[in-house]
């Protein structure tokens, strides 16, 4: 997720930017078995999510730059957890593996680029290990945010440390869109990005595993994806390349979860996609939306399926747009998500976007204080919504026209229950 690519993104697919069932995959029973939201490693939820993402990709909200001290890193980093106090939230997703690298010391990735400026060179401290620690003696949760697939916001494989993988491992890697990515359809790169992202899981006491909205790159005119030797070597059961880029991400869903099972029960696993699984007219059980991404067919990601199949704890939809925005209305895409939601036992968080309260280059529904605060009111009409996550944690603190301090006014003014 960097400065465009998931958030700024959103608007411009909304606007128009050029299932296969896995029931054999040996995993699903062992996933899916459990059902309702009171089966084993599932605890009961005593209050709403209040959450705030807090994004490090290209110093996006933290370090402010790279090259910090380590005295200067931990103060950014503990001043972020207070604001989310401050405004009475009680998770923080922290992106800890930004561009297949790591904010804590990982056998596996070298050390995060947004920390020292330098991809690999230790920052001296345990950012991961003391967020979790910070966090928990605030009353806040810590999700652990990775980004399975991204390797870089560029594509020259020289710029990354010597011993990264991508680099002992070319044929793992495809440029696309200006950046560089994993191929989700080789086998050894689902079962290497799990180890990389659950090596955390093993180590730290996190609430969750989160994920955001990079499963397949997001469609870039002209381009394509290079994936036929992939296609070729493993694609043969499949009707189509869509169907089986679908599997793909499927098996890494199903697989992560079972794994974060074993490794840390209780721990729970969310995804944040992109706001519009379908279009309804492209499927009667889309939204009534006209996006011009649909997660299923631009993505390879079935996302109502991960939820109405109780594949993951948690789905946290990004609906970026403001209430009566043509191509996809918050108003629509609320009642929508909450249908699916509705008996999966998959919980159903929102994810908001202050970052675009008061921004000029936005609608003027988002010159309005108040536009946030509207989509919570609206959101508590559907018991299905448990929860608002906000992007991003540089807003929550600035509040650039005073939306978060609404929101607080309006909805939040109790100090947050803990939600698990």
């Amino acid at each position: 997720m960097g400065r465009m690519s998931r958030r700024g993104f959103a608007a411009a697919a909304a606007v128009g930017l050029s299932g296969l069932a896995t029931a054999g995959l040996a995993v699903a029973a062992e996933v899916s078995g459990g059902g309702g939201p009171d089966a084993p490693g599932r605890r009961a939820r005593t209050g709403a999510l209040r959450g705030m993402w807090l994004a490090t990709v290209a110093n996006r909200d933290w370090p402010s730059k790279p090259g910090l001290s380590a005295a200067q890193q931990r103060t950014e980093l503990l001043a972020h957890l207070d604001t989310a106090v401050r405004r009475r939230l009680n998770a923080v997703i922290f992106q800890v593996r930004p561009t297949a690298d790591a904010l804590w010391p990982s056998p596996y990735e070298p050390w995060a680029q947004c920390l020292t400026g330098v991809q690999g060179r230790a920052p001296g401290w345990d950012p991961l290990g003391t967020a979790v620690k910070e966090a928990h003696a605030r009353g806040l949760e810590l999700h652990a945010w990775f980004n399975p697939y991204r390797v870089a916001n560029h594509t020259d494989p020289a710029k990354l440390v010597a011993s990264h993988p991508a680099r002992r491992h070319p044929d793992w890697v495809v440029p696309y869109g200006g950046k560089l990515y994993y191929n989700p359809g080789l086998p050894e790169v689902r079962a290497f990005v799990q180890d990389a992202m659950l090596d955390a899981v093993r180590k730290y006491a996190v609430d969750a595993v989160h994920w955001d909205d990079y499963f397949y790159p997001y469609p870039v005119a002209g381009q394509v994806f290079d994936d036929d030797a992939a296609y070729a070597a493993h694609g043969g059961p499949f009707p189509d390349r869509a169907a089986w880029r679908r599997d793909n991400i499927d098996r890494l869903v199903l697989e992560t979860a079972a794994r974060i099972r074993r490794i840390r029960p209780g721990t729970k696993f969310g995804i944040s996609p992109f706001g519009v699984w379908r279009n309804a007219v492209t499927d009667p059980l889309g939204s009534d939306t006209r996006a011009g991404v649909q997660t299923y067919d631009d993505l390879h990601a079935d996302t109502r399926k991960w939820v109405r199949e109780h594949w993951i704890d948690y789905i946290c939809p990004q609906l970026y747009w403001n209430i009566g925005f043509t191509a996809a209305d918050y108003a629509k895409l609320i009642p929508w998500w909450a249908q699916v939601a509705h008996g999966s036992g998959t919980e159903l968080y929102v994810g908001e976007a202050l970052y675009k309260a008061g921004d000029p280059a936005q609608p003027a529904a988002w010159q309005d204080p108040a536009e946030l605060s509207r989509h919570l009111t609206l959101a508590r009409r559907h018991p299905q919504v448990r929860g608002h996550v906000f992007f991003s944690a540089k807003e929550v603190a600035a509040d650039r026209i005073g939306a978060m301090a609404r929101v607080v006014a309006d909805h939040y003014q109790q100090p947050a229950k803990p939600s698990r």
